[in-house]
């Protein structure tokens, strides 16, 4: 772990807030020099607390207006169907994420849909006819908040 001053903070509260910043840009933000800023994001990078930066997606205005939660129960469990499952449910392009969890399921899957019969369609077809897939769950997303996150 890593230690993390108030300089790191706003660093990583700025790039939550849009990962496609520069360093002279976080400089101007943060009243640092853009070598300083520089030096401690590379830091952070080696330090592993940047794991990288990612383009988000308005799903919504490519098509997908339906996101599903679905928790999976596998029907059988043992390691060689955990990794069956997660290689099969990781090949089906709207499956935008995958958790293995504990409690009373053991994945949590995040499904986008054109609407609700493409769901459908993707859970019947799809989800359902995975190795190992006992009881299913659905939750339909209604709203989201992205949050900052415990950077403080």
């Amino acid at each position: 772990m890593i230690a993390l001053d108030d300089l790191d903070r706003r660093l990583l509260r700025a790039l939550v807030a849009d990962a496609t910043l520069s360093a002279g840009a976080l400089a101007r933000r943060t009243g640092r020099s853009q070598p300083a800023v520089w030096r401690r994001l590379k830091r952070l990078e080696e330090a592993g607390v940047l794991a990288g930066r990612r383009v988000e997606l308005d799903l919504e205005r490519v098509g997908f207006g339906v996101s599903v939660f679905l928790g999976v129960k596998l029907a059988t469990k043992g390691r060689v169907s955990l990794e069956d499952f997660e290689r099969a449910v990781s090949a089906i392009p709207e499956v935008q994420m995958v958790e293995h969890v504990l409690g009373l399921y053991d994945y949590r899957l995040r499904v986008v849909a054109r609407d609700l019969s493409d769901f459908e369609r993707v859970l019947r077809r799809r989800i359902m006819t995975l190795p190992g897939v006992g009881d299913v769950e659905a939750n339909v997303l209604l709203s989201e908040e992205r949050l900052p996150g415990p950077i403080g």
